[in-house]
């Protein structure tokens, strides 16, 4: 089971003066799939027992995928809204608060998929990067068959899709994820829904450089890989530590020309705030010096906003992240990309969410996201992000005040 990325520890930074406010959006490269956009990170992966998959075990919802998710067997730290899913499995949990069956999804189910990308349609997510991590082993028949769902559901809803590699664990990387592209993944390219950023096909590469022993590769290996994937024609995305700029605390030292071969930079941020504060204090030191050496360097800015770890209770019902969308619109950001958009194991997601404690398995101990007392619809982050596309493609004023109602 890989690493999560939330494992990391959190980075404060000292304050610093505030800069400049943003140079013009789209300072490097025009609009297309992902610059001006919206993407959300997709997870895809969770499993339930008897759903056919060739794991046949609940992927990602328990620490033993080989039981279903219980109190004593859980991996996640919120729990997903079901009622909108033709086909769900239930678990070992106790029934909801309501009385219903604690039930799960499967993303090998093609309705699951199409249910998420119908919901990306319908609340302006326009771009889903598809997580892959090494497809070498026993989770590589799941992960091409989710890649394969997710076309279907692109094309279905008319949202743009590309592969974005989490290089986490992934001991042979060099050469198998050259092979993998070749082999597999480039053959995507051909659907009309493969996103394409200044007319090359877009990919994503996580993980390089940063400071922790899940991803020991040297500079010279990663620049390598990052050469090798211009060379095919690719416009290269690096999910990159929070630090890349100053190749320090989350940072290996050295690479600091590898994050600046990429035509685009993601810094990571999930682990690092927290509150609106935190937000305000990221743009000072980080967020904004960023944007400037993006565009001394011709390259696209796309930082990470985050709805908050619900299990955390950093969301505020919606102004931790209203914050960050005011503070990356206003730095000049190129794109936003969503941490994440299902990743109900770290708390973080978007997707729909147990709305009230009626909705979540009884002695559970899971937060639904009315937990600081406001009511919230289970549709509510996706509402939130809508709004805050809205107001990255100048469709509404820059403003500070959060406007989207926790309940419609």
């Amino acid at each position: 089971m890989e690493i999560s990325r939330r494992s990391f520890v959190g980075l404060a930074a000292a304050g610093a003066a505030t800069v400049a406010l943003p140079s013009p959006a789209y300072a490097a490269s025009p609009p297309g799939d992902v610059v001006g956009k919206i993407t959300v990170g997709y997870q895809g992966w969770f499993a339930c027992g008897g759903d056919g998959s060739p794991l046949n075990g609940w992927w990602h919802w328990s620490n033993n995928w080989g039981q279903p998710p219980s109190p004593s067997n859980n991996a996640i730290k919120a729990w997903p809204d079901v009622r909108e899913y033709s086909r769900t499995f239930p678990t070992a949990y106790p029934n909801l608060n309501n009385g219903q069956t604690a039930a799960l999804y499967s993303n090998y189910d093609q309705q699951t998929v199409d249910t998420h990308f119908k919901w990306m349609q319908q609340y302006g997510c326009d771009t889903a990067a598809l997580q892959r991590f090494s497809p070498v082993g026993g989770e590589g028949p799941i992960r091409d068959a989710v890649t394969a769902r997710v076309r279907s559901a692109a094309e279905q809803y008319g949202r743009k899709f590309y592969i974005m590699y989490d290089v986490t664990n992934w001991t042979n990387m060099q050469s198998e994820i050259k092979a993998d592209w070749t082999n597999k993944m480039k053959a995507y390219t051909s659907s009309p829904m493969y996103a394409k950023q200044n007319g090359k096909p877009v990919v994503c590469i996580w993980g390089f450089g940063f400071n922790d022993s899940g991803r020991p590769f040297s500079a010279g290996a990663c620049q390598d890989v990052v050469n090798w994937f211009k060379g095919q024609g690719v416009y290269l995305i690096g999910g990159v530590p929070t630090w890349w700029r100053t190749g320090n605390s989350d940072s290996r030292p050295g690479f600091e020309n590898v994050y600046r071969s990429f035509n685009m930079l993601s810094p990571w941020m999930v682990g690092r705030i927290g509150s609106p504060a935190d937000s305000d204090n990221f743009y000072n030191v980080a967020n904004a010096p960023d944007q400037a050496e993006c565009n001394r360097l011709g390259i696209d800015y796309q930082p990470c906003v985050l709805p908050g770890d619900l299990a955390a209770r950093q969301r505020r019902h919606g102004d931790f992240m209203w914050r960050q969308f005011y503070n990356m619109v206003r730095v000049g950001a190129q794109g936003i990309y969503i941490s994440m958009y299902d990743e109900y194991n770290e708390g973080n997601q978007i997707a729909k969410t147990a709305e009230n404690g009626g909705w979540v398995p009884s002695g559970s101990g899971l937060w639904a996201l009315d937990e600081d007392g406001t009511p919230c619809s289970s549709d509510y982050y996706l509402r939130l992000t809508a709004d805050g596309g809205r107001m990255l493609k100048r469709e509404m004023a820059l403003t500070a005040t959060r406007p989207t109602r926790p309940v419609p």
